[in-house]
């Protein structure tokens, strides 16, 4: 779902950054209602926090998990622990690094910029998501 309008360049024509292109995005196709003032939160989370930290696909895919998965308050349960590790887990192991320096040095091409990384930081919060629904409508 996200990983799709990701990877044919979504958000790429507003110039949203990386944490903004997950953030906006899920809101399409998960359907969240965010209002605009909500999006804009996820705006100093890219390049990593503009410091070259976690890269900020991956802080607005949690910040999605958040919004999806959590009823009121994170203390609630150790359920969003759990699901932001599997995200930061399934990431590390694909991409190699869960840092935005890194990652941009390895996988940044002028043509796509972090596209790549971005799209694969949606997939696997679309996996995970998929997962999460499955399991509810399973119980």
């Amino acid at each position: 779902m996200l990983n799709s309008l990701i990877e044919q360049g979504y958000g790429e024509s507003e110039d949203l950054n990386c944490a903004e292109k997950i953030l906006y995005g899920a809101n399409e196709a998960y359907h969240l209602g965010l209002t605009p003032e909500a999006l804009r939160i996820a705006s100093g989370f890219g390049g990593g926090m503009a410091i070259g930290s976690v890269c900020g696909a991956l802080t607005a895919a949690i910040m999605v998990l958040g919004i999806l998965f959590v009823k009121d308050r994170a203390h609630e349960s150790d359920k969003i622990k759990i699901l932001t590790q599997e995200l930061f887990d399934t990431y590390q192991d694909q991409m190699g690094d869960i840092d935005c320096t890194p990652l941009k040095n390895h996988y940044r091409r002028e043509d796509i910029k972090c596209r790549y990384v971005i799209a694969k930081a949606a997939a696997a919060l679309d996996t995970i998501i998929e997962k999460e629904q499955a399991n509810i409508q399973h119980k």
